[in-house]
């Protein structure tokens, strides 16, 4: 059985696939069928409703090029780094009147998910 905290590592690892997955502009469908897993088992994957085995999860970097670190842990420096690159490769053809634009939505998204946030407890 699964305790509280290990299924909101599934769920947090499930949104960090589907994020990846999007962002390739790849529907779930097509990534079940290239990591050869049920399109069923994939959605419960990305909505943390299951455990996943090192084999599928292996399949399922390997079919969206993504680092096993992206996808397990976003809070380590290694990844950040990714984030910084894959951020400033996204700017890199902007022009200047388009970067502002971008960082005011980020500005804007970042307020918007702290205002969401759960308070913690002191």
């Amino acid at each position: 059985m699964v305790d509280a905290i290990e299924q909101e590592l599934y769920k947090a690892i499930g949104a960090r696939i589907r994020e990846f997955r999007l962002a390739q502009h790849m529907s779930q469908a097509t990534l079940a069928e290239k990591a050869n897993i049920s399109l069923p088992h994939m959605s419960k994957i990305e909505n943390g409703k299951c455990t996943i085995l090192i084999s599928t999860f292996i399949r399922i970097t390997e079919v969206l090029q993504v680092s096993s670190d992206a996808l397990l842990r976003s809070d380590i420096p290694e990844v950040k780094h990714l984030y910084n690159s894959e951020l400033a490769d996204l700017l890199n053809d902007c022009t200047p009147m388009e970067i502002d634009a971008i960082l005011k939505i980020v500005k804007e998204v970042k307020r918007s998910l702290q205002l969401s946030k759960p308070e913690e407890p002191m």
